[in-house]
């Protein structure tokens, strides 16, 4: 008798990496950050504008993305997290910040969670909480889906 797909045991793809989008212009705060996630134990691919986030969105799913607010304009990481919004795979999205009060109003008009990138281990705890919810709602769809 053959064994069947079991629904309750996740298959060996389900441990893989959650893969993140990490958005900055700027340098620096872009690989202490990548390196920061990478250490969490994410893989993470980068991108310097909107326009390079968004060729990258539409190339590869990721589990989150996570983009700087300012960057080549003072909406580009607003675009970022619309465009990822609208994707069938439907990433969770985060905007990071060191600390603005423009910034916070900014995401908050935007529906958006923000980030701040000084506290370390709350930022890692943040990206897995989000990446975490974004799985259990897939997991949700797809068990109604199946009734």
């Amino acid at each position: 008798m053959a064994a069947a797909k079991c629904p309750v045991f996740p298959s060996a793809s389900a441990f893989e990496m959650a893969k993140v989008l990490l958005v900055d212009d700027d340098p620096a705060s872009r690989l202490t950050l990548q390196t920061v996630l990478r250490a969490g134990g994410y893989g993470v691919d980068t991108a310097a504008s909107a326009a390079e986030a968004i060729a990258k969105m539409d190339a590869k799913e990721y589990s989150l993305i996570l983009s700087d607010l300012h960057m080549e304009s003072f909406e580009s990481g607003l675009r970022v997290v619309a465009h990822a919004r609208g994707l069938d795979y439907r990433p969770a999205t985060a905007i990071l910040s060191t600390w603005q009060p423009e910034q916070y109003e900014a995401a908050k008009m935007a529906g958006s969670m923000l980030i701040e990138t000084e506290n370390i281990p709350e930022l890692l705890g943040q990206v897995a909480g989000m990446i975490s919810d974004r799985a259990t709602r897939r997991l949700s769809r797809s068990m109604r889906a199946r009734n």
